[in-house]
């Protein structure tokens, strides 16, 4: 390894490395393209740096001054790309390194100086990347290496042709590092498209897969969400803890109730401008915070010192985010705990995403008040304050608290007030401790002995339940309770009556057996004879003629009655036609008939008799004639611009006079 690497490894404290951190650093590697594939937590932004530095580094180990950028690093988020930033800093702070990021919301013209000033790797999301090359403000002619960070999730967000951009503007004696959580068929595509041989590694290992973390399934009701949010927060009382949201507006709410209960607690969402966003990772890490409730956006790649503990208060999507959400803790050899927040209503979903990830989670309750105070105490007589010297100032004072009051009196004050610290623990409901998937069968209890009737009205007269149920109870006065089956038919609908009901059934609906709108009942002998039942018909299934998609749409005269030949009509091609119905008017009407006259007589079509004969027009209604296929004239354009003009059927649209040379050319401006 490079000495200045090696440095400073040692002085961050590494003494071994990961497997996947010794799989890139293997000498037979150097200079090679990778494609690498390692889980979550594995250390692999401490891998890459120390892959590109034989690419990068000099003989002795360090870098000549910064001019053009001679490694770039793409990450998918801010966040992301930032830690990474710091993370190669104290890497390459022996070797002279200088670095600059370009990620969105920040300002671009502090990125443009600092590129200017020269940087020898440049942290950078997709983005504001491509910004920076299509405004020539980076150099990419001595790039050297390439590394794409979690590869799969940039192209999740969309981030493809961003990619392929940059790599295309790269030089191509590059080398390119691809580091993805999976390889996806689109991540193979891409690493063979920009790519030379690169060399498959392949760290993941589905029995290993988040291995330091212990997974928890605490069922609630479906009430009780975020009373077990605070009771699993006070238990842990972890130095750091991340509450995950699927919403913006849930991030919202749940920040300002764990801030009411006295939580130093941080919000991170994408609608938070990027300074917000870095300062509330920052309160993070300093530990003027110890609970972030977060979006997924932070979900990727995001390291926090003592993370020891992830709760997700709304359940993801899909197992892979549930992987990368849980992934924030248990990092290289920590252990942690992710805990899953599961309503009743709920429960099928978290089995179906620990199934799907392949994982196994202890299921439980949340802790309850009891189990809090209980820990409170055994945090309390394990704190190391226990074992530490005292000054003689606090040992006087506690000679004088002595002799005013008991000792018990006085432990009992002292953990009364270690307890009022630290939020009080929610009292939460009794739910039922077994599995739904072990829960007996419901059982369907018989509706006994029934009589069965007939309506004389079915599916052609749009029978259904919801308004067959309350007429049949107002003209019978029974309750639904009385009424079984209900069977609709084409034609009629078969009704089952409880046996008992049935005689004030018939007395309430009277001799005649009608109902509401002239419907007719009559009882049946016994239950009706029903064929196999068949597809539900759709509203297009009772339309009176169907319409065959292929032909042309039918002409609206043909529709209209045949009319005789008028004897002695002077003209037999006129006596044929059909009367025409006066067409009913609209807004498009309207708009096609003061559309229809050429706009240099400044008269409406409709108020001039001598439209009458003109090919295109018809005389009773002074609109458009309707042809086959085309139900009348075209008017293009939006209705509202009144430079587009109608366009008769089959025929141009004449060219306006005034306009210039050709009728239709713009008018001129100044002197001719």
């Amino acid at each position: 390894m490079i000495p200045t690497l090696a440095d400073a490894l040692a002085k961050q404290g590494y003494t071994d490395l990961t497997p996947v951190q010794t799989a890139v650093t293997d000498a037979e590697l150097e200079g090679q393209d990778l494609l690498v594939s390692a889980q979550t937590g594995s250390g692999k932004t401490v891998g890459f740096g120390l892959a590109i530095g034989p690419t990068i580094l000099n003989e002795n180990g360090a870098l000549d001054p910064a001019s053009h950028p001679l490694a770039l690093i793409i990450a998918p988020t801010r966040e992301l790309a930032l830690q990474v930033k710091r993370e190669l800093q104290w890497l390459y702070a022996g070797a002279g390194a200088t670095l600059a990021s370009c990620v969105g919301g920040m300002d671009f013209r502090d990125e443009r100086r600092a590129l200017d000033r020269g940087a020898h790797i440049v942290v950078a999301t997709p983005g504001r990347l491509r910004d920076h090359i299509m405004r020539s403000t980076i150099n990419l002619s001595d790039i050297k290496a390439v590394v794409l960070d979690e590869a799969d999730e940039m192209l999740d967000l969309g981030f493809r042709e961003d990619l392929e951009f940059i790599l295309d503007q790269a030089p191509e004696t590059r080398r390119t590092l691809l580091f993805s959580a999976t390889v996806p068929p689109m991540i193979a595509t891409l690493a063979k498209s920009y790519q030379k041989n690169a060399v498959r590694i392949a760290t993941t290992t589905k029995e290993t897969q988040h291995a330091d973390i212990e997974y928890r399934a605490l069922s609630v009701a479906n009430h009780d969400t975020d009373a077990a949010i605070i009771n699993t927060l006070r238990y842990y009382d972890a130095p750091n803890a991340i509450v995950f949201c699927n919403t913006r507006a849930m991030v919202t709410r749940l920040t300002t109730r764990l801030s009411n209960r006295g939580f130093s607690v941080v919000a991170l969402s994408g609608e938070l401008t990027q300074s917000e966003r870095s300062n509330a990772l920052q309160a993070m890490r300093d530990g003027r915070a110890r609970v972030c409730v977060a979006t997924d956006v932070a979900a990727r790649g995001i390291d926090l010192p003592n993370l020891e503990l992830v709760i997700h208060a709304e359940l993801p999507t899909n197992a892979e985010t549930l992987l990368h959400r849980s992934g924030r803790t248990g990092r290289a050899g920590r252990k942690g705990i992710s805990a899953m927040i599961v309503p009743a209503k709920m429960y099928k979903r978290a089995q179906n995403l620990l199934k799907w990830g392949k994982l196994t989670a202890s299921w439980g309750k949340p802790p309850s008040a009891d189990e809090i105070t209980a820990k409170d105490e055994e945090r309390l007589l394990t704190d190391p304050i226990w074992s530490d010297d005292f000054s003689e100032a606090e040992q006087a004072f506690a000679a004088r608290l002595l002799d005013q009051h008991g000792a018990e009196k006085i432990a009992a004050a002292y953990f009364r007030l270690y307890a009022g610290k630290q939020s009080a623990p929610e009292d939460l409901s009794e739910i039922k401790d077994i599995a739904r998937d072990d829960r007996p069968p419901r059982e369907h209890k018989s509706f006994g002995p029934s009589k069965w009737f007939a309506i004389d009205i079915g599916r052609e007269g749009k029978a259904e339940a919801r308004w067959l149920m309350p007429m049949l109870c107002k003209a019978g006065g029974i309750t639904k309770k009385e009424i079984g089956a209900i069977r609709i038919q084409p034609n009629e609908t078969f009704i089952e009556i409880s046996e008992p009901a049935v005689q004030g059934f018939l007395k309430s609906v009277g001799p005649d057996m009608s109902l509401e709108n002239q419907a007719k009942l009559r009882a049946l002998d016994g239950p009706p004879q029903l064929g196999e039942r068949g597809p539900r018909k759709t509203k297009r299934d009772y339309d009176k003629r169907p319409r065959d998609r292929s032909a042309p749409p039918p002409s609206k005269q043909d529709d209209l009655p045949a009319v005789k030949p008028v004897p002695g009509a002077a003209d037999d091609k006129a006596a044929r036609k059909p009367r025409a119905k006066p067409a009913r008017r609209d807004h498009g009407d309207a708009l096609v008939e003061k559309r229809a006259k050429p706009s240099n007589t400044g008269k409406s079509v409709g108020k001039k008799p001598s439209q009458k004969g003109k090919s295109g027009y018809n005389s009773e209604t002074k609109a458009p004639k309707a042809r086959a296929g085309k139900p009348g004239g075209k008017f293009s354009g939006n209705a509202n611009d009144t430079s587009k003009r109608f366009t008769p059927p089959g025929g141009k649209p004449k060219p306006r006079k005034g306009l210039g040379k050709g009728g239709a050319a713009a008018p001129r401006r100044g002197k001719s």
